[in-house]
């Protein structure tokens, strides 16, 4: 399957709307670049139409212009190579239980001064930690105690969040995709971080999960019209006082999505925001 590449000239204010708007239309991995934004999506999902109206839509708020080629699929590490820096997240400091994560290519050099090491190599799959939603995602998880519990990740990408779940002490972790890039990605980084035992991957949807599993924790990274859709499913599939996890939408956007957990009896825990997007920790009512 050859892939789209759509080369965005605009401003790096506008960059991380740009990459949620596209996302939307079905992109599925993000570079920033020095003139903007470059976004891939698969050659038989791309929307021409759609993402002229897009731009259309955001010319009268900002200068963009782009360009679109036709890339062969290849192995993305390369790309991410140019760009990629460790990523370094902790949870709030000056606290005696401080703990700290950083994410890094198997070509950084590993820095015993963090709790946790994490090694990403992404190929074409969202989630680095670079971008703000995954950043607060594993701040929240530092944050939430994992030992010996069970952990779903929906639309795991490279499998970051559920490989971090297994570092802080989970039991297991299950974890899906609807791209077998992504599945075959977060397969190999559960090996490279020493947990392909406790990390299930499988391509598909929540429909795929088993009717009898249950989890005491869902991480799910999606994005705001996903989550209202299926916010009352996952709440199926939690243990009782278990925890959802979210984010992938705008801070504007998190009344929608608590009161739509509200509804499936979830209540807030703790509410992130960062450079705009949010992400919320739930408890299931008991």
């Amino acid at each position: 399957m050859n892939y789209i590449e759509v080369q965005l000239t605009l401003s790096p204010d506008y960059a991380d709307i740009l990459t949620a708007e596209l996302a939307e239309l079905g992109f599925e991995s993000f570079v920033e670049t020095d003139e903007g934004l470059n976004a891939y999506i698969t050659e038989d999902a791309f929307l021409p139409d759609a993402v002229d109206e897009l731009v259309a839509r955001y010319a009268s708020q900002t200068p963009i212009t782009y360009l679109t080629q036709t890339l062969e699929k290849k192995n993305w590490n390369a790309e991410w190579e140019q760009n990629y820096e460790p990523i370094e997240v902790r949870t709030e400091s000056g606290t005696s239980a401080e703990q700290s994560v950083r994410v890094r290519a198997s070509f950084h050099e590993p820095d015993p001064s963090f709790t946790y090491d994490l090694l990403i190599n992404p190929k074409m799959s969202f989630g680095t930690g670079h971008h703000e939603t995954t950043h607060m995602m594993m701040q929240h998880q530092l944050g939430l105690d994992h030992a010996g519990k069970s952990v779903l990740d929906v639309g795991s990408g490279t499998g970051i969040l559920a490989i971090l779940a297994i570092k802080l002490g989970a039991a297991d972790a299950l974890a899906f995709d609807i791209e077998e890039w992504a599945v075959e990605n977060a397969i190999e980084n559960a090996a490279l971080n020493g947990c392909a035992d406790q990390v299930r991957v499988f391509q598909g949807t929540i429909a795929g999960v088993e009717a009898n599993e249950r989890f005491e924790i869902i991480l799910a990274n999606i994005n705001r019209n996903v989550l209202l859709a299926e916010i009352p499913t996952y709440v199926t599939y939690l243990k009782p006082a278990g925890h959802l996890m979210v984010s992938g939408f705008y801070e504007f956007d998190a009344p929608d999505i608590v009161a739509k957990a509200a509804e499936a009896g979830l209540t807030v825990q703790t509410q992130l925001t960062r450079n705009g997007w949010a992400s919320i920790l739930f408890r299931q009512s008991i």
